[in-house]
């Protein structure tokens, strides 16, 4: 015959959404009653009453394959409401999801968010075809109506309402579309734009901020900078794989001045060498920024050397990516003094350009008198397999120095 004790347990376990007995409880027996609660009990139940942390991690393990909990700071309950609430607008349809499935929410999960990665926005439903042929009839153009059709979910008032957000990584565009692809599936409105650049500059503990693949303009690019000039907290931003050209850019180098950051990739857009001077200008006066990723654009030689002339004043630099931007010899010429004077820089790409034979020998002499540098990708640049093999040794030699460097400093500092 089972103990009173394990009666009342089991009464408590079982009727524990109308009655949520546990910080009344000695502790052997929450023990007993959070190892069988159920992981399906409503989270305005739990959400704020169960802090244990072998109960949050069922709930993960049960709801998803796979879990590293070191992505979210150790902590399996900010993995599940970080994770449950990505799923959410990941799966959310304007007009047709219900709003108060999300608002209902931030109170027991802003808390608990530091981080939302959002690789899917889904646009609103179409209209059917005798609803849309009425509207065509009324003034405004077909554009005009596609353009209003295709807002997606205003992330407005949940981000500025998560009061320990720090990264928030989007992507709008739909996953596995499969037949039903279309292209206006991958439209970034304006209005979404607006609405996002509003709502980053009230999220004041933002630090990173990543928008990729969305197809942000240069407008639109122009439009999100602007509410981030005077950010407090940024200091990675990322907006590669979109179609920001020179003006873009050109708002990105006031960004540069105007604020923190320290990691900028820019990686795959429509960067040309007008847009290159723009950030090379505001490289040369900068003092925060660590690494730079201009992989992909065709800043070509004009921009190279502009970039190149910015790192003989700049001190604080240390990765630069110039991979892919049809850069050839005057560049390499130009980092040859780069590489002479430049103390800081220890990472540089110039991949897949065509620098050539001559360019090579000129970055190995420049390279001969440095110390600091430990990476530097030559791959597919033409530069020829011995200049390739005596940069690699310098290189080789620059990393074992500073090795022994790290070795000789103290890793505590004495009391």
């Amino acid at each position: 015959v089972p103990q009173l004790t394990e009666l009342c347990l089991q009464h408590i376990i079982h009727n524990f959404e109308k009655n949520p007995i546990i910080d009344r409880l000695l502790p052997e027996h929450q023990r007993k009653v959070l190892d069988k609660l159920s992981t399906g009990l409503p989270l305005t139940v739990t959400a704020n009453l169960i802090h244990d942390e072998d109960y949050w991690k069922r709930c993960c393990t049960q709801r998803w394959k796979v879990c590293d909990v070191s992505d979210y700071g150790n902590s399996w309950k900010r993995m599940f409401f970080e994770r449950h609430l990505e799923n959410i607008l990941k799966c959310f349809i304007p007009n047709v999801t219900d709003h108060n499935q999300v608002l209902e929410l931030i109170p027991l999960c802003k808390e608990y968010v530091w981080k939302l990665e959002i690789d899917q926005f889904l646009p609103p439903v179409k209209l059917d075809e005798k609803e849309e042929e009425e509207d065509f009839d009324d003034s405004g153009s077909d554009v005009e109506l596609n353009e209003v059709s295709t807002h997606h979910y205003d992330l407005g008032v949940l981000i500025t309402a998560l009061p320990h957000l720090e990264e928030l990584n989007l992507t709008y565009g739909v996953k596995d579309c499969g037949m039903n692809f279309e292209w206006n599936l991958f439209n970034f409105t304006y209005q979404d734009c607006s609405n996002l650049a509003v709502a980053l500059k009230k999220c004041h503990n933002l630090k990173i901020f990543k928008l990729t693949r969305s197809e942000v303009d240069d407008d639109k690019a122009r439009l999100l900078i602007k509410n981030l000039l005077d950010h407090p907290s940024l200091m990675e931003l990322n907006l590669s794989h979109n179609l920001i050209g020179d003006k873009g850019a050109r708002a990105v180098g006031k960004l540069i001045n105007h604020s923190k950051l320290e990691i900028l990739d820019l990686c795959n857009n429509q960067i040309r060498h007008l847009g290159a001077h723009a950030l090379a200008q505001a490289l040369a006066n900068n003092s925060t920024l660590t690494s730079l990723n201009l992989r992909l654009n065709c800043v070509e030689d004009e921009g190279g050397q502009a970039i190149g002339r910015a790192l003989l004043t700049n001190t604080t630099l240390k990765s630069i990516h110039l991979g892919s931007n049809e850069l050839s010899e005057p560049t390499a010429t130009l980092f040859c003094q780069v590489l002479a004077q430049n103390s800081t820089l220890t990472s540089i790409n110039f991949s897949c350009n065509h620098i050539g034979l001559d360019g090579g020998k000129q970055l190995l002499e420049g390279l001969m008198d440095n110390n600091i540098l430990t990476e530097f990708d030559l791959r597919l640049a033409e530069v020829g397999e011995e200049s390739e093999y005596l940069i690699n040794q310098i290189l080789r030699a620059n990393e074992e120095r500073a090795r022994l460097k790290s070795l000789q400093c103290p890793s505590v500092k004495p009391l």
